[in-house]
C-alpha cells in the first residue's frame, strides 16, 4: 500500500456511512408525512419534501427505514468500537480545543489539512450525531410500542413528551445533515475519501 494513499474509511465504514445517509433521509421525509397528520406543533411540513403520499404509506417507509437505521447504526458502534476507531478518532475531547476550532470555523480557517484525523468540531459534531440517533430510536420505540415500555416511556415525560423529544432530536439530525452537506461541499476531497477510502 503506498504511503501517498493511505486508506483513510475501511470498507465497512463506507457502507455504514451510506446505508445510514439512505436510512437517515428515508426516516425524515417519512417522518415529516406522519408528523403532517396532526401538526402538533402547530405547522405543517411542506408536501412536497415528505415521503408516503398519505399516512399509511409514509408509516411503512419509515418503519422499514427504522430496522435498516438500527441495524446497521449498531454495526457501525461496534466495528468502531471492536477496531479502536471511536476512542482512536473522537477521543480524548478537549473544551479549550473546541473552543478553538468554533473561532477558527468561524472565521473560515478551520484546518482540514489531513483527512485521517478530526478536528475537534468534526469529534464533537459526530459523536453528537451518534448519541442523537440513540435518543431518536429510544423515543421512536415508545412512539411505536408504548405499552411494551412503560419505563422508558416515563423516562421520556410520556407519550406526549417522547413526541416532541423524537422531533426536536429528528430537527437536530437534519441540521447536522445540512451542515455536514455544507462542509462537503466546502471541501469536496472528504465525499471523494467516502467513495474511494483513499
Amino acid at each position: 500500500m503506498s504511503s501517498q494513499n493511505p486508506v483513510i474509511h475501511p470498507g465497512w465504514l463506507r457502507s455504514t456511512h451510506w446505508l445510514n445517509a439512505i436510512a437517515v433521509v428515508v426516516l425524515m421525509t417519512s417522518g415529516w408525512r406522519i408528523y403532517n397528520a396532526t401538526a402538533f406543533l402547530g405547522f405543517p411540513i411542506p408536501k412536497g419534501v415528505t415521503l408516503g403520499g398519505w399516512l399509511g404509506g409514509a408509516l411503512q417507509w419509515h418503519f422499514a427505514a427504522m430496522w435498516l437505521l438500527g441495524a446497521n447504526g449498531l454495526l457501525y458502534l461496534c466495528f468502531n468500537a471492536a477496531t479502536g476507531r471511536l476512542a482512536g478518532k473522537f477521543f480524548p475531547l478537549s473544551p479549550r480545543a473546541l473552543f478553538d476550532d468554533l473561532l477558527a470555523a468561524v472565521k473560515g480557517k478551520l484546518a482540514h489539512a489531513d483527512p485521517q484525523h478530526y478536528n475537534m468540531v468534526q469529534r464533537v459534531a459526530y459523536l453528537f450525531v451518534m448519541l442523537d440517533s440513540v435518543l431518536l430510536v429510544l423515543s421512536g420505540l415508545v412512539l411505536w410500542k408504548s405499552v411494551q415500555f412503560p419505563f422508558l416511556r416515563e423516562l421520556l415525560l410520556g407519550y406526549e413528551g417522547a413526541r416532541r423529544i423524537h422531533f426536536f432530536a429528528m430537527a437536530a439530525l437534519a441540521a447536522f445533515v445540512a451542515v455536514h452537506l455544507v462542509m462537503v461541499a466546502l471541501v469536496p476531497r472528504t465525499l471523494l475519501s467516502m467513495v474511494r477510502g483513499r
